[in-house]
């Protein structure tokens, strides 16, 4: 822990902490808000999975793209653009009625117009601490960001079940203008210039790591998705029950981020992060007791922080300083498209097979989760003793003869 505190001494890492953490909040807490919203005014689980769906796959298509453009047209620009059609279709779903088709239209250009905040965050670590610190932030970023799921849960039910659905989605927008202005108003933000890339978009993923990062960050977030919907479903929406849940859930990957953030990252280091996130998820398919439930989703989530951390890492020592944010933007499309398919296959065995379908479909999520880093070591660097920066950018230099 001497090791955390010391890095938050660093000039502005504690702030630039904060600020993103502030301004990505409303995402831990829309999808609920949605899922919740949606299934009242629709009485399905289905059409609420379909909503969700549709918000992350706009924000799947929307990702590397953004990020790419934040080398183009600097950081703030795209930020502030984004925000506003952000706050403005999400606000539109809570205060509008309409057909599913229409909550899903809006939901789609909400997830397009996602400011691409954590991009920009993970571009701008390598830039603020040495090279010494830079897993440890990674590890303390991912650890740090569940707060956004342990209380974004409870505060979504809370106010969806006592003051209204429709004000579980305003207050997530009204947090996500704060969180916004905040970030985007730090030094960092307009002091850290991401080159341009030279290269054509979606080449980044030609980077075996790259690849291995995007296709077990979406397994990994689809078995998040499936099974926060699986806990709403279990115990409904008229209590706190499913929110304290998932908050506990969340409280485990804090936890064994703080716990394992130290640990070198060798090849071994994401199958064995994902063996936990699958034997805990396995394990509560057993269970619809919230005692054991939280017992046993607890025991997952010690997995998950440290998974992240690993994603980071090892995708920031695989590329350029020019293709980090794209390259991020790749892992946060694969994590969004598996939120996108984890939902709406949670949502379809819901309908078919009551809750325990959606923890069905959480656990193969894991466990091919555990799988692919398993037979994919090759691809996975070793990062023991090694430097997590990125790679430098080299250009041509002119001399001139006398």
């Amino acid at each position: 822990m001497s090791g955390y505190s010391s890095l938050l001494k660093t000039s502005g890492v504690a702030r630039i902490i904060a600020a993103q953490l502030v301004a990505r909040f409303p995402f831990g807490m829309l999808s609920l808000a949605f899922l919740l919203h949606v299934e009242q005014v629709t009485g399905s689980y289905g059409a609420a999975g379909l909503v969700l769906a549709a918000a992350s796959v706009g924000q799947a298509a929307a990702g590397p793209l953004t990020s790419r453009w934040m080398g183009v047209w600097g950081m703030r620009r795209v930020l502030v653009l984004t925000l506003v059609v952000c706050v403005v279709t999400v606000t539109a779903i809570a205060l509008v009625d309409m057909p599913v088709p229409g909550y899903m239209a809006l939901a789609l250009v909400s997830g397009l117009a996602t400011p691409p905040i954590q991009p920009a965050v993970r571009t701008i670590y390598p830039k603020m601490v040495n090279s010494k610190q830079l897993t440890p932030l990674f590890s303390l970023d991912a650890s740090a960001q569940e707060i956004i799921w342990v209380l974004g849960p409870v505060i979504t039910t809370f106010i969806s079940t006592q003051v209204g659905t429709d004000w579980g989605i305003l207050t997530a927008a009204l947090i996500m203008v704060f969180g916004g202005a905040w970030f985007i108003s730090s030094p960092e933000v307009s002091r850290v210039r991401i080159p341009r890339s030279r290269r054509k978009i979606g080449q980044v993923l030609k980077r075996p790591p790259v690849l291995l990062a995007t296709v077990v960050g979406f397994l990994l977030i689809g078995a998040c998705a499936a099974l926060e919907a699986g806990v709403v479903a279990t115990f409904g929406h008229e209590g706190l029950d499913a929110g304290i849940v998932l908050g506990i859930f969340s409280l485990g990957s804090l936890a064994g981020g703080l716990a394992l953030g130290h640990i070198p990252i060798g090849p071994w280091a994401l199958a064995r992060r994902m063996f936990i996130v699958f034997t805990g998820i396995a394990v509560s398919i057993f269970f619809s007791d919230a005692l054991l439930l939280s017992i046993t989703l607890f025991v997952a989530g010690i997995g998950i922080a440290p998974a992240l951390a690993v994603l980071f890492a090892i995708v920031s020592a695989s590329v350029k300083f020019s293709d980090t944010a794209e390259a991020y933007g790749w892992v946060g499309t694969g994590q969004l498209i598996g939120a996108a398919l984890g939902s709406a296959a949670a949502g379809l065995l819901i309908d078919q097979n009551g809750a325990v379908g959606a923890f069905w479909a959480a656990a193969a999520f894991a466990f091919l989760g555990f799988l692919v880093p398993l037979l994919g070591k090759r691809w996975h660097p070793d990062l023991r003793g090694r430097d997590a920066s990125p790679i430098p950018d080299t250009e041509p230099i002119q001399v001139h003869s006398v």
